[in-house]
């Protein structure tokens, strides 16, 4: 019986030991804090993709595409006829119009405002 150790008592670790761990870390802490990292990202983009929409809405709202786009959705509800109509008839026909109606000023500064959030969060 004095021979045995006891299981659940482990010997402390050498300064060598820890100071090993902290060089090389395991695999399961590189994959921890590469899932930390990833999270933080993804948060990141994600208010970056609100203020992006925010303000998406904001210069549609300036520039009248709106207004157009009501505009047309009410024309051709009234052509259709409003009973008559779907949410799915009206998105078919209104959408390329929409896209087609928005301001090549507005395209740019988005495209403009997400390569400066790429670049400054990959340096």
């Amino acid at each position: 019986m004095l021979g045995r150790r006891n299981a659940s008592i482990q010997p402390h670790p050498t300064p060598d030991a820890e100071m090993e761990r902290a060089i090389h870390p395991s695999l399961q802490q590189i994959v921890d804090l590469k899932v930390f990292i990833l999270l933080i990202n993804s948060w990141l983009l994600i208010g970056e993709k609100e203020r992006l929409k925010e303000l998406l809405v904001e210069r549609l709202v300036e520039c009248g595409w709106k207004d157009e786009m009501k505009a047309l959705c009410r024309e051709f509800a009234r052509k259709k006829g409003r009973d008559t109509i779907t949410v799915h008839e009206l998105v078919k026909v209104i959408t390329p119009k929409g896209r087609a109606f928005v301001p090549d000023s507005v395209k740019a500064e988005m495209l403009q405002r997400i390569r400066s959030f790429l670049t400054s969060t990959t340096t």
